[in-house]
């Protein structure tokens, strides 16, 4: 079969189908290999993946090849987290409505509309990457079958007294309208103002405490007063009341040892809730609750006149009449870390509400246990975790309100207070459809819960959901835990957190063996990719161009764990080795009909082969089931493979994706710029001897062997390129076999008589380079001096550098050369003698020319009294000079990395 000169892109699509159409990455459940299942992330369907997606997608599709080549059942499924806030918004902007316009159900059948649409559209753009997928085993949180799997999970949680309904302060979005978790919290900077403001003594109006707040919109909600009780300024302060300005409420003073006496004025006061520190304030100190916040963001009734205003216009008013009034004492500047929606990035606010948690303080010690006994890829990543579980503060809220997410199975009776839980073999289930429930009371017109699930209640449970908990049994027994969850470090605290939470909730297990993390992409800007930046590159930009292999290649040159700078010339670089690699099999394969490949292919399982030699059978014995290899060269460039196999292999194994580079370098420098090179002569040689033959056929042999085995450690990062070239070169089971390594090839002795060999060829190639010759001309005479050292190693590739070089003649020769630098042409100034000497200026001329070195120095020196007059330098055009060797003009070369060694070139 042969090779198109040109290297195209677009047979990534006819290779993609075929995967495709042949199920080749299909999990078998196979009793005789042992599983290796994936824990894929499910990404939000937009319709539209990210450079962030394809360079996870990449890690893990590496992950998936290198397990499956080396003889494990892969299970690497795709998942789609369906439900969530950004489908609200774009069904809303879409069709120019809001959730509440038309009917709850109407709504979610346009969201579900919108997300098979995407879905479809990123499987596509998961496919032009070349990922390994097993659709088969495809799974989609919005599908009935997965919302079963939640809402059981939820259930058995509720059985198990880890779910449960309760009033209780939870972070907010005034914008979405929604509760958010606290890992999904994220902070961001802000200038304010600490305002410091008088709190009068209720025993006595003319004394006051200077408190500092930079949220004077809550004072309708202060509830108490904290100091340290080691500030020495308020030691007589304690116990007593103050009045809260504008709303004249009293309040306590109390003492607290988490109260900061540097900061402000040492003095705070405690609202509901201006932060989770109110929180832990007002449980630890029994206050009451007052809501001065209501959900869509505005102040509520306790406010008085401020109610209804939005916080920040509030905020403006208060402070106002607190000048007014006398009570603001003075504003500092203030630069505060504020926490915001992750999705809206709007401020939070903390209020109080009924929502559904999960009891994570209850499991947290054996999530933390759970923790360490995961392998950690890199391993510093799970001090994030842990840390997050050290300074978790309450429970995990996981209620939403909105409309296109798992419905929370429950319903109320408002006769007696009943909260009923749907059964097991009810689901899944719709309560805002169906209730097919009567209250123990004997009412049957319940209230449905109209709130939904948090979307990670969903993603939580993927590892139990790919091996089919709570549909099978047998198989989930077998499989779980799974052996490996790849993720993103900026969800470490919600994808990796809730997922143990869940898993030990529900199985008292580990979720995975490994998990591995790796980083975010940032634009060529060095800032994280967003379209206000104007640095978003996606990967059909890429692919469009330079193929999908080529991106790959950026996206596996890169440490896990670390966040990746994006860089059009790193992609540019792939591309060009790629096309410098197909040059080089294309080469080879010229070299390389289908019958010798079947013969080369034949000799590593046979202990014997027939060459044919003159029209004879020539039988060659082989009996380490591999071809005597015996040429400097081949045992060169083999015994530096087996070590690259040996590297690739290891580093694979511990998620070294940028072990890649070593790849590259091989094939680049030592495969294509210099034992193809020095093979060359063999591979042309037409000569039917049976010396000739068999050297001919062990280059043949040995560039197959490399130019293979390449293939395969590039399969995992390159599989379009491995699969067209390995078909070319008949390779079989491309995508299921990884290289062995053949540890008697690895030789440190070999590597240096091939370095030698090497170095030698490629300095006397420059010699050539520069002289403007071409590289295949004639050389007649080199002489090779060296040292000791190096002249045994020389004696070995003498033939390699001959014909290698093209050189007629070579001596190896021990020792230092004999060298003289000496005039070896002289050329007269006909211009200044011709004036001069006239007439006899022909034979001035020539006496110039043919002067011996002496009478030369003498006239360039002091001048020479001739019989034709006082020669000077003037005569004197140029002087050349050379190297002399034994009476013969010669140029040398030194030869790169041999100590004292030099290369005489007649």
């Amino acid at each position: 079969m042969e090779m198109n000169k040109e290297y195209d892109i677009n047979i990534e699509k006819e290779i993609q189908k075929k995967w495709l159409e042949q199920k080749i990455y299909k999990f078998d459940d196979d009793e005789k290999r042992p599983p290796y299942i994936i824990d894929t992330p499910p990404p939000y369907p937009t319709g539209r993946m990210h450079l962030g997606h394809a360079l996870n997608w990449t890690y893990m599709d590496i992950i998936a090849r290198f397990k499956r080549m080396n003889n494990y059942d892969v299970l690497f499924p795709q998942g789609w987290d369906c439900h969530g806030l950004p489908t609200e918004v774009k069904v809303e902007e879409i069709h120019g409505i809001t959730k509440t316009d038309i009917d709850r159900h109407e709504f979610r059948k346009l969201c579900i509309e919108l997300t098979d649409e995407n879905i479809e559209k990123m499987r596509e753009q998961i496919n032009s990457l070349g990922i390994s997928i097993d659709w088969g085993r495809e799974y989609i949180t919005m599908s009935p079958e997965y919302v079963k799997k939640s809402q059981t999970a939820f259930v058995k949680m509720h059985k198990d007294n880890l779910v449960y309904r309760g009033k209780h302060p939870v972070n907010w979005c005034p914008r979405c309208q929604t509760a958010i978790a606290f890992a999904e919290v994220e902070y961001k900077d802000r200038k304010s103002y600490l305002n410091h403001i008088k709190f009068t003594y209720a025993e006595d109006e003319n004394k006051y405490l200077e408190i500092a707040t930079s949220r004077p919109e809550l004072l309708a909600a202060c509830v108490g007063i904290v100091v340290n009780p080691e500030d020495k300024r308020y030691e007589d302060v304690v116990g007593k009341t103050v009045k809260v300005p504008l709303f004249n409420h009293e309040v306590k003073v109390y003492p607290d040892k988490d109260v900061e006496m540097d900061f402000g004025t040492g003095v705070v006061m405690v609202c509901t809730f201006g932060d989770k520190t109110d929180v832990v304030w007002v449980n630890r100190h029994n206050l009451e609750v007052k809501e001065a916040i209501t959900e869509k963001g505005e102040l509520s009734e306790i406010c008085g006149k401020y109610a209804g205003m939005a916080t920040e216009d509030a905020k403006k008013q208060i402070i106002n009449d607190l000048k007014e009034e006398g009570y603001l004492i003075k504003q500092d500047p203030l630069e505060q870390n504020v926490g915001v929606c992750w999705r809206c990035k709007t401020p939070i606010e903390i209020i109080v509400g009924d929502q559904w948690f999960v009891n994570v303080m209850e499991l947290l010690d054996r999530v933390e246990k759970a923790t360490n006994e995961i392998k950690w890829t890199p391993e510093h990543m799970k001090t994030r975790l842990l840390q997050w579980i050290k300074d978790m503060g309450w429970d995990w809220c996981i209620s939403r309100q909105r409309l296109f997410a798992t419905p929370i199975p429950v319903w109320y009776c408002r006769d007696c207070g009943e909260v009923i839980v749907a059964k097991e073999e009810d689901l899944p289930i719709d309560p805002t459809k169906e209730c097919p429930y009567t209250c123990k009371c004997g009412n049957k017109n319940l209230t449905p819960e109209t709130d939904v699930l948090d979307t990670w209640m969903d993603s939580s449970i993927t590892p139990m959901a790919i091996t089919e908990w709570e549909t099978n049994n047998e198989f989930f027994n077998k499989h779980y835990p799974v052996q490996l969850r790849p993720q993103g470090h900026d969800i470490i605290r919600t994808w990796a957190f809730y997922t143990i939470i869940k898993s030990i909730a529900l199985t008292d297990k580990k979720p995975w063996e490994e998990i591995v993390i790796n980083g975010m992409v940032f634009g060529e800007d060095g800032y994280k990719m967003s379209k206000s930046r104007g640095n978003v590159v996606e990967p059909f930009e890429i692919t469009k161009d330079y193929g999908a292999d080529a991106l790959r290649l950026w996206a596996s040159n890169s440490t896990l764990g670390n966040d990746v700078p994006f860089a059009w010339k790193e992609v540019d670089y792939g591309y060009r080795f790629l096309r410098k690699f197909w040059n080089a099999s294309r080469f080879a394969k010229m070299n390389l009909d289908d019958e010798t490949i079947e013969t080369i292919k034949n000799s590593i399982n046979d202990s014997k082969i027939k060459l044919n030699v003159g029209g004879n059978d020539v039988e060659i014995s082989n009996p380490c089931n591999c071809v005597n290899v015996d040429n400097p060269v081949d045992l060169w460039i083999l015994s530096k493979l087996n070590r690259l196999i040996e590297k690739v292999s290891n580093d694979l194994e511990n998620y070294k994706f940028n072990t890649v580079g070593d790849i590259e370098k091989f094939v680049w420098h030592d495969l294509c710029d210099n034992y193809i090179e020095m093979v060359k002569y063999r591979l042309y040689n037409k000569e039917d001897s049976e010396k000739a033959k068999i050297s001919k056929f062990n280059a043949q042999y040995t560039i197959y062997t490399v130019i293979t085995n390449v293939l395969k450690l590039m399969a995992p990062f390159t599989p379009h390129f491995s699969d067209i070239v390995g078909e070319i070169y008949k390779i079989d089971d491309l995508h299921g076999s990884w290289c062995k390594v053949d540890k008697n090839s690895i030789s440190q002795e070999n590597e240096n008589i091939g370095e030698i060999a090497k170095n030698t060829i490629v300095s006397i190639r420059r010699y050539k380079s520069n002289k403007g010759m071409p590289l295949n001309a004639p050389l007649e005479h080199v002489e090779i001096y060296t040292n000791n050292h190096d002249y045994e190693g020389l004696l070995k590739v003498v033939e390699d550098i001959k014909g290698t070089l093209n050189i007629n003649e070579l001596k190896i020769i021990n020792g230092k050369p004999e060298l003289e630098h000496k005039i070896s042409e002289i050329i007269p100034n006909k211009s200044k003698i011709g004036p001069e000497f006239k007439k006899d200026s022909k034979k001035v001329m020539d006496f110039v020319k043919n002067a011996d070195n002496e009478t030369i120095e003498k006239i360039l020196k002091d001048g020479f009294e001739s019989e034709f007059g006082l020669l000077t330098k003037e005569h004197v055009k140029d002087v050349k000079r050379a190297l002399f060797s034994g009476g013969e003009i010669v140029e040398t070369v030194n030869i790169d990395g041999l100590i004292d060694s030099i290369a005489i070139i007649q």
